[in-house]
């Protein structure tokens, strides 16, 4: 297939990239914004549909492949001049490929299904960098699915995308989930609770994750509050040296699933 040399955008003010810039930041809701080679593939091969490619036009050779992928899928093609590419960007120093796409559309959490792997519920997570590792280290572990509570960031913006880096086009991620639907969702199911806390009085070690389950983790800055530990069955703690008050969220929800994948692995 051979495309078409599109004209190169020249102005920042293109309704074009008026539109990128809008997806970028989070004001279309139904689209989401992959900047890079490696994301864009990943796009590609979770058979996610692309509206349009932009392309800096001093890199348009470079990405003649993937352009041409993408563009057998419908997408667009748009050359911009590389000098105002960086109007469009979220990174400082782009790769010079930017693509729009429609957001996976949102599952309900009756539709969710419940597998050996863990689920994760993650809640008031504020950072999108944050969210997006744990997505990956969810989906490394062998989770079956992570939700996010109201008021967390977009696990499909930019930023969080990037740091899942392809994990969020693949694992079921369900978005607005409040504490106590996924509690009930647990209970109904019959799939026993769990959430890091350093009160608690037993070690995660010591705890049975052989089967389904899900995992509750909090913000780094309050972690989960009284009301949302009283909704875990079994909360359990992180053994640290004493000077160290906390990890980082992605850190102990790496430790917690993957002692889990370990206890699955084992059985």
């Amino acid at each position: 297939m051979k495309i078409t040399e599109p004209p190169t955008i020249a102005s920042k003010d293109n309704p074009l990239l008026k539109t990128a810039r809008a997806v970028r930041d989070g004001r279309e809701k139904g689209m989401i914004f992959i900047e890079g080679l490696r994301l864009a593939s990943e796009l590609l091969d979770s058979g996610l549909a692309a509206s349009s490619v932009y392309v800096s036009e001093e890199n348009a050779a470079k990405f003649d492949e993937i352009v041409m992928r993408l563009a057998r899928t419908g997408a667009e093609v748009l050359h911009v001049a590389t000098k105002i590419f960086d109007s469009i960007t979220d990174t400082d120093n782009s790769q010079g490929i930017v693509v729009l796409a429609a957001k996976p559309e949102r599952q309900k959490l009756d539709e969710l299904k419940v597998t050996s792997g863990p689920l994760v519920y993650l809640s008031r997570i504020n950072n999108p960098s944050n969210l997006g590792a744990v997505v990956r280290t969810a989906e490394a572990a062998g989770s079956a699915g992570v939700l996010t509570s109201p008021g967390s960031a977009d696990p499909f913006s930019p930023k969080a995308l990037r740091a899942s880096m392809g994990s969020a086009f693949r694992l079921p991620i369900l978005i607005d989930v409040g504490i106590d639907e996924a509690a009930e969702f647990a209970r109904e199911k019959g799939i026993p609770t769990f959430a890091a806390d350093i009160r608690a009085g037993k070690r995660f070690t010591e705890a049975d994750w052989k089967g389904s389950l899900m995992l509750f983790f909090g913000s780094e800055a309050h972690g989960l509050d009284a009301r949302e530990l009283e909704m875990v069955d079994e909360p359990v703690f992180i053994p640290m040296e004493n000077r160290v008050e906390s990890l980082n969220l992605a850190v102990s929800a790496g430790i917690l699933l993957f002692e889990a994948k370990r206890q699955r692995d084992s059985a």
